[in-house]
C-alpha cells in the first residue's frame, strides 16, 4: 500500500530582521502538524526557510558595508538557530539564493513566457519597499499602503504578468474548492478582493540588482514575490524530481500570516495555473500577536523574544501557550502572567502532577515495575478507551487546522485521568485490596502511555520524557501503538518531576 503524504509549509521569512514571536508561532504550528501526521503514518515533508532577495536586502547590506550574499547568510543563520533551539522537525530549510530554487524560478518564468502570460511594458505606480509590493491608487491612504508601510512613486520598464485574465478562473477555482482558503472570513476577503477587479502585475524590476535575473534580459530581476513563492515547489525538487513533487504537492498546506494572504491566495495560484500546474491543496491564514494589548514594535520595546522565553520556561511551555491560548486563525495577545498561569495549571498540575503521582507511587509501593492488573471495571475500561476515542476528534481538528481545539481535547482527556485517580484512591488500598490497587495503577500507567503518545505533537519533549519513564521503545510511540497494551513487569527508573511550577513574587 502506498504511504500517504503530507506537505506543510511555513512562509519563508524575509531576512531583513531577526526572528520574533510571529516567526516562531507559524513555524511551531507547522511543526505540530508535521509531528502529528508522522505519528499518524504519513510520509511528511515540512518546509521552512528564508526569503533572501529584493531591494530591502540590498539596502540593508549596503548600510552594513557587506555583500548581499554575506548579509543573507548571516541573518538566515539566526532563523536556523532559532528553529534548532525550538526543536523544529522541518525536513527542508529552503533559501531563495540556492541553485535549485533559481532553477525552479527560471522554469516557471519560461513556462509563463511560453504560454503568453508575460509581456514587456513600463510601470508607473506606488511601490512599498517594506512590503516588496505594488499598490493601486485606490489602496493608498494618507500616503501609505494598506499595511501602513510608506510608498514611493516608481517609473521604470517592467515585465507584466497577465493577472487580469485570471480574475474569473480564480473565482471559479475558489467556488469549486471551498476549502482552498481558510478560515472562512479570510476566504471571503480574498473572494471580495478578486471580484473587485485584478490588474496586470509588474513582475520585474530594473532598479534592483539583488535578485534572480530575468532569463534572456538580465537588465531586469524578477519581482521578489514571483521569486519567493516558488520556494514551495523548488523545495520539493521541482522541476527535476517529478515524483517527489507530485507525491507531496497533492496534499500541501501553506500556513501564512494574514498580512501575506493576498500573495498566496491570489498571485500564487494564478502563477501556477498559468504555468499549467495545480495550486496547493489549502492555504490557512492565522492572526497577529499583540503584547499586553498593544501592537509589538521596537520603539515601544515590547517585542516578545521567543529565545528568551524558551531559555526561561522551556520549549514545551512556549509551544503549548501560543498554540492553546488563542483560536488558531484569530489575533492573540501575549501576556507573561497568562503564560505562567497556563504553565502552572495545565502543564505542571494537570499533566506533570498526574504522571509524577502515579509513577512515584508505582516506584515506591509496587516494586518499581509496571503492575499486573486484575479484572477491569467499567470505569477502568472507559478511561483506557478515552485517548483513542479522542484521537478521531483530534484528527478532524488537525485537518481543519483548529489547533487550539485539538489541544483542548487532549487536556480534557488528561483531566479525566486526574479525576479517575482522585476517585479511585489507590493509596487507600495498599493493605486491604492490593490486587485492586495494582489494577488502578496499571490503568493509570497505560492511560499515561496513551496520553503521552497523544500529546507528542504539542509537547514533544515532555511526552518523550514520560514515555522514557515508562520504558516505551522509540518505535512504539506512534498512534498505531496505542492499540497495543502496556507490558506488566517492566522495571521503571525512579521518576523525576517533569514540569517545574513557576512561583511568582
Amino acid at each position: 500500500m502506498t504511504q500517504k503524504t503530507f506537505y506543510v509549509t511555513s512562509p519563508i521569512y524575509y531576512v531583513n530582521d531577526i526572528p520574533h514571536l510571529g516567526h516562531a508561532y507559524t513555524t511551531l504550528a507547522c511543526d505540530t502538524l508535521a509531528r502529528f501526521y508522522r505519528q499518524d503514518g504519513y510520509r511528511v515533508a515540512f518546509l521552512t526557510g528564508t526569503d533572501e532577495h529584493g531591494l530591502k536586502i540590498e539596502k540593508s547590506a549596503e548600510a552594513k558595508g557587506i555583500a548581499p550574499q554575506d548579509f543573507v547568510d548571516n541573518v538566515s543563520q539566526t532563523f536556523r538557530d532559532l528553529f534548532e533551539k525550538m526543536g523544529m522537525s522541518h525536513t527542508v530549510f529552503g533559501r531563495t539564493t540556492s541553485p535549485q530554487h533559481k532553477k525552479a524560478v527560471n522554469e516557471i518564468w519560461n513556462r509563463l513566457i511560453k504560454n503568453g502570460q508575460i509581456y514587456l511594458g513600463s510601470y508607473s505606480g506606488w511601490y512599498s519597499m517594506r512590503d516588496e509590493a505594488f499598490y493601486g491608487e485606490d489602496e493608498i491612504k494618507d500616503g501609505k499602503a494598506p499595511t501602513g508601510a510608506p510608498v514611493e512613486w516608481v517609473t521604470e520598464p517592467s515585465y507584466f504578468f497577465k493577472l487580469s485574465a485570471w480574475q474569473q478562473p480564480l473565482l471559479e477555482y475558489y467556488e469549486k474548492h471551498p476549502d482552498f482558503i481558510a478560515p472562512e472570513g479570510r476566504r471571503n476577503e480574498v473572494v471580495s478582493f478578486v471580484k473587485s477587479g485584478l490588474r496586470d502585475l509588474s513582475v520585474s524590476r530594473t532598479g534592483v540588482k539583488w535578485g534572480i535575473p530575468v532569463p534572456g534580459d538580465e537588465a531586469h530581476v524578477m519581482y521578489v514575490w514571483l521569486d519567493a513563492l516558488n520556494i514551495y515547489i523548488s523545495s520539493l525538487g521541482f522541476p527535476d524530481d517529478v515524483d517527489q513533487f507530485e507525491n507531496f504537492w497533492s496534499n500541501s498546506l501553506h500556513l501564512v500570516g494574514k498580512d501575506i494572504l493576498r500573495f498566496h491566495a491570489v498571485y500564487w495560484p494564478a502563477f501556477l495555473l498559468a504555468a499549467e500546474l495545480q495550486p496547493p491543496k489549502r492555504i490557512f491564514a492565522h492572526g497577529w500577536w499583540t503584547k499586553d494589548g498593544e501592537k509589538m514594535s521596537k520603539s515601544l520595546g515590547n517585542v516578545v523574544d521567543p529565545i528568551a522565553l524558551v531559555d526561561t520556561y522551556g520549549t514545551d511551555a512556549f509551544r503549548y501557550f501560543v498554540l492553546r491560548e488563542v483560536p488558531f486563525g484569530g489575533d492573540g495577545d501575549f501576556s507573561e502572567s497568562a503564560f505562567i498561569n497556563r504553565l502552572n495549571a495545565d502543564l505542571a498540575n494537570t499533566y506533570g502532577n498526574l504522571v509524577q503521582r502515579t509513577l512515584a507511587f508505582v516506584y515506591k509501593n509496587g516494586g518499581a515495575v509496571i503492575p499486573v492488573p486484575g479484572d477491569f471495571t467499567e470505569e477502568d475500561k472507559a478511561l483506557l478507551a478515552l485517548p483513542e476515542k479522542a484521537l478521531s476528534e483530534i484528527r478532524s481538528f488537525m485537518e481543519t487546522q483548529t489547533l487550539h481545539r485539538a489541544i483542548e481535547k487532549m487536556w480534557e482527556v488528561l483531566f479525566e485521568g486526574n479525576r479517575y485517580m482522585d476517585t479511585q484512591k489507590p493509596w487507600t488500598l495498599k493493605n486491604d485490596d492490593p490486587v485492586r490497587m495494582n489494577t488502578i495503577l496499571y490503568v493509570l500507567c497505560e492511560f499515561i502511555r496513551k496520553s503521552a503518545i497523544l500529546t507528542s505533537s504539542v509537547t514533544p519533549i515532555l511526552s518523550e520524557k514520560i514515555l522514557d519513564q515508562l520504558v516505551i521503545p522509540q518505535e512504539k510511540r506512534d498512534f498505531s501503538a496505542m492499540a497495543e497494551s502496556l507490558q506488566s513487569g517492566v522495571s521503571i527508573p525512579e521518576p523525576k518531576p517533569l514540569v517545574q511550577k513557576v512561583v511568582v513574587g
